[in-house]
């Protein structure tokens, strides 16, 4: 063993005492190693393990064996076990690969330069036995999780994972029988208010979770009855078409990539999916939908989030479907502009002497300004619907019927269903 190496070693106890230290003051999960004499010396046993296992095998360039990969994921099964959040997990992963990293750098300048080829020696097996550590450190966290956790809690955490980009997501999926694909739509279903003594949504999403292989986490909202039901939906690419018969060509797959989703191309698992959800509800809500590569659902969540926001709140039916921006875009330009959500809403109010012009102008929008269509859908004789539009010229001064009409109004009654 060289010089380098020897220094680590001779260091060892002092740096892993330092990381004690480290994780008592900086990780709140672990304050209880100032009082918990048993438990500190646990972790420090541990942290010395680690660092005298480090020198001796990245000398010779030797990989971590089973056994010690079994030790490994027995320390992240304790700590999940106990209790320990994802969020600390991932903490305590930063802040030891941090330590790791200045002890080689304070070993390399106390050779004064010397050992440059240990030095890369160490720094090529870090990486890759770095990695094969922190996947048993994870796959032991995730041993306890599935032992502790309720399904449906799993499935949110696996939600969460994915929207953090924390790497525990592939263990988390593979506990729960689900496969991760390149790309998946991130819906948000948004619920309002509800009335108190209604069922509680934990039994439904659970169900929603198990028949469409999909993570979903509950986020409450200000209200105590109201939240968010967020779900990564996956989104399988299309079975490619048999390749032709042929020298050299049977049976070769060609290749395939999942479309981008226009409102009219969502798939029939999302549009199901909420309208699954909506009919357990049994109350309004709106969903949102953008589809995303799996490395970018967080800023599509920032973008569904706002399209269920701007969407109208509707009740389970055979056509109800999330919206997507194309579906939205004018609204979500106007909630950035309160000059003209004003007008908007300032509009709407003229409709109130009615009778149920909104809901009239809602079905006839939503049929494609059809008479006959839109007058079975509210159940009205077509006279009386003609009635109907007649009288929101009256009030407003706008053909509902006209390019104009078509523009402002449909947009009335968008922000008006929106509740916004």
């Amino acid at each position: 063993m060289g010089s380098f190496f020897a220094e680590l070693a001779r260091q060892a106890p002092a740096n892993a005492r330092r990381e004690v230290e480290a994780y008592a003051r900086e990780i709140p999960e672990f304050g209880f190693l100032g009082s918990n004499s048993r438990a500190r010396a646990e972790t420090l046993e541990y942290a010395l393990w680690l660092r005298r296992r480090t020198v001796d095998l990245s000398s010779d360039n030797s990989e971590l064996s089973d056994d010690d990969l079994g030790y490994i994921a027995s320390i992240g099964e304790v700590r999940a076990a106990a209790g320990m959040p994802l969020d600390a997990r991932q903490r305590v992963l930063r802040l030891h690969t941090s330590l790791m990293l200045r002890e080689i750098n304070e070993a390399t300048e106390a050779q004064r330069g010397a050992g440059v080829d240990e030095l890369m020696r160490m720094m090529n097996w870090f990486a890759p036995q770095g990695e094969r550590g922190i996947r048993a450190y994870s796959q032991g966290f995730v041993t306890a999780l599935r032992h502790r956790l309720p399904y449906v809690e799993q499935a949110a955490l696996l939600a969460r994972s994915l929207l953090n980009a924390d790497p525990i997501a592939a263990e988390l999926a593979s506990a729960l029988g689900m496969e991760l694909p390149e790309r998946c739509t991130v819906t948000v279903i948004r619920v309002p208010d509800r009335p108190v003594g209604d069922r509680d949504l934990e039994g439904e999403i659970e169900r929603l979770v198990k028949a469409h292989q999909a993570p979903a986490m509950w986020c409450p909202g200000r209200g105590n009855r109201s939240g968010e039901l967020i779900v990564l939906v996956p989104l399988h690419p299309p079975t490619p078409p048999q390749a032709a018969e042929g020298p050299g060509t049977a049976g070769a797959a060609q290749p395939h990539s999942a479309p981008d989703l226009g409102p009219d191309r969502l798939p029939d698992l999302v549009s199901g999916l909420v309208r699954d959800f909506a009919q357990a509800l049994g109350r309004p809500c709106a969903a949102g939908t953008v589809p995303s590569p799996l490395s970018e659902v967080a800023d599509a969540l920032a973008t569904a989030r706002r399209i269920s926001r701007a969407a109208p709140l509707r009740r389970a039916s055979a056509r109800l479907r999330p919206y997507t921006v194309s579906d939205v875009f004018v609204e979500l330009a106007v909630a950035d502009a309160p000059f003209l959500d004003a007008w908007l809403h300032a509009v709407g109010r003229s409709l109130r002497p009615g009778p149920d012009l909104l809901v009239t102008l809602d079905a006839y929008y939503h049929h494609d300004m059809h008479r006959g269509t839109t007058a079975a859908a509210l159940n009205v004789h077509p006279r009386t619907l003609d009635y109907r539009l007649r009288r929101v010229r009256e009030l407003t001064g706008i053909d509902p019927g006209s390019t104009r009409g078509v523009r402002i109004l449909s947009s009335v009654v968008m922000r008006h269903l929106s509740t916004a």
